[in-house]
């Protein structure tokens, strides 16, 4: 059976808590056996690196360096690492090498809470397949981004809120790989009632499958 690990915590604002139940339920229901963990010192762990899945719910917070350093030694040696939203890319922003795994790192959501419109860009991949263009009311992440990251759907910024990124094409969702890890990671998932979007709760579903090991 595949295991994995779920870290909650950091900014309530996010509801981490009840994300991290929702995701955790995703995960049993693909038949994951799941370990759940309200602190990084989880991280430091050296048994996660015989983990097939671990998925960050911690937005802002605080990483030691030795939390860190065995969280990406782990990813490296091929444990796969997915999440969503600022739970997971918005996570620990003073750790570079952490960025560096995930392939980005959120910088703004200029007007808050809008609608905007997602555009699939490989309807071939597995992760995507079946799902077309759909719109969505969230945050609409502006984000500094990993060119090497292999991008399955993006949102375009219309100026309404910043003018000068007005066309702006931004990835909402992409994979990679770090070390001999997969890497998965959606924008979307604000708070938990987003988990109700059936597009976006497929696009996890099929994201953290497709990152684990």
């Amino acid at each position: 059976m595949r295991e994995a690990l779920i870290v909650w915590g950091g900014w309530s604002g996010h509801e981490p808590e009840q994300c991290a139940a929702i995701v955790a339920g995703m995960l049993r229901d693909a038949g994951f056996a799941v370990r759940v963990e309200t602190t990084t010192r989880a991280f430091a762990d050296p048994a996660i690196a015989n983990l097939s899945l671990i998925v960050p719910i911690f937005s802002i917070g605080k990483i030691e360096k030795d939390e860190v350093q065995n969280l990406t030694r782990a990813v490296e040696g091929g444990v796969g690492l997915a999440g969503c939203h600022g739970g997971m890319c918005d996570a620990f922003r003073e750790a570079v090498a952490y960025q560096f795994m995930c392939g980005g790192q959120w910088v703004a959501h200029p007007g808050n809470i809008i609608d905007f419109r997602v555009n699939v860009t490989r309807p071939d991949d597995p992760v995507m397949q079946g799902i077309a263009d759909f719109d969505y009311r969230s945050e609409q992440y502006y984000m500094h981004v990993d060119p090497a990251n292999e991008v399955l759907a993006t949102t375009t910024f219309s100026g309404a809120h910043a003018p000068w990124i007005e066309g702006v094409v931004m990835p909402v969702v992409w994979k990679r790989r770090h070390g001999k890890g997969r890497v998965f990671y959606s924008a979307l998932g604000h708070v938990a009632k987003e988990y109700d979007h059936k597009s976006m709760r497929s696009i996890l579903a099929r994201g953290m499958d497709w990152a684990a090991r």
